[in-house]
């Protein structure tokens, strides 16, 4: 991996961090990730528009993309209503490779060797640190599955825009209709549970979303471009120091309490998804 590729992804990791830190700050959490999403549907409108169409089944992919992306903003911002980020983002980043790599093995028929075993005990060690530390905090014990819900929606549009981008054989493209397909889905969602009050949003709110949705792309595209140029597991661990960011983010920025037990359980985190993209 060249050292253009490497702080590229250090760069990624930092803009998904800091995109999700910009929704936390938002009054309205909800508000917040439909702003960030129409942005988004937006600029994927405006990049789609130099590409030609989908065909055949690349449309059912991104379909499902859609509905898994549509999921993960919905957890997430229901989560970050009830948790910190330095306590939400590790779980729902942590527990997603977690969940790939055990449906690779029980239903993909993946051979899970002995080193990637090992690290999913490490990742469950951490995760259940890290959820205990809710219990032993008197935090909203609502967070945990909500944040297991994000990262098995990470884990399914993982698995999926793995497949659709490779079989449509244009990242760019797919990631522009993904998008459009995310923002479908996403606002009638948004409006059926919390109605047009949801579209009420404040300047600041609208500068805050459309500053993650900037984030949000730039962070994603940048990791489909190292994909391309480094090993894919090598840009996938290194993307997982997100959670290190998330973490001094939140104690910077949003006095998150960050004891022994919270940073020992991030660290075991990211050494377990290390381990399971080796």
């Amino acid at each position: 991996m060249s050292l253009t590729v490497f702080f590229a992804v250090l760069a990624a990791a930092l803009l998904h961090a800091g995109w999700n830190a910009l929704i936390k700050l938002g009054a309205s959490k909800m508000t917040s990730m439909l702003i960030l999403t129409l942005v988004q549907a937006g600029m994927g409108g405006i990049i789609a528009m130099a590409y030609p169409l989908p065909s055949g089944e690349i449309w059912l992919w991104l379909l499902a993309s859609g509905v898994f992306h549509s999921g993960y903003k919905l957890f997430l911002a229901y989560a970050y209503e009830q948790g910190d980020l330095s306590r939400v983002y590790p779980i729902a980043r942590g527990a997603a490779p977690l969940i790939v790599t055990l449906v690779s093995g029980l239903l993909l028929a993946d051979i899970i060797l002995a080193l990637e075993y090992f690290a999913i005990a490490i990742l469950g060690l951490g995760i259940l640190l890290m959820a205990h530390g809710v219990f032993q905090n008197g935090e909203s014990r609502r967070l945990v599955p909500l944040a297991l819900g994000s990262a098995l929606m990470t884990a399914g549009y993982s698995l999926v825009d793995g497949l659709g981008a490779r079989a449509a054989g244009n990242a760019a493209m797919y990631v522009a209709w993904l998008f459009i397909f995310d923002g479908l889905f996403f606002t009638p969602i948004c409006l059926a549970l919390r109605g047009r009050t949801v579209l009420t949003a404040r300047r600041p709110d609208w500068v805050l979303g459309s500053l993650a949705a900037a984030g949000s792309y730039a962070a994603y595209a940048i990791v489909v471009w190292a994909m391309t140029q480094a090993p894919i597991a090598l840009v996938t661990a290194l993307r997982e120091t997100s959670i290190l960011f998330a973490l001094l983010l939140g104690w910077l920025f949003m006095g998150d309490r960050i004891d022994r037990t919270k940073a020992l359980a991030a660290a075991l985190i990211v050494l377990g998804v290390v381990l399971t993209r080796l």
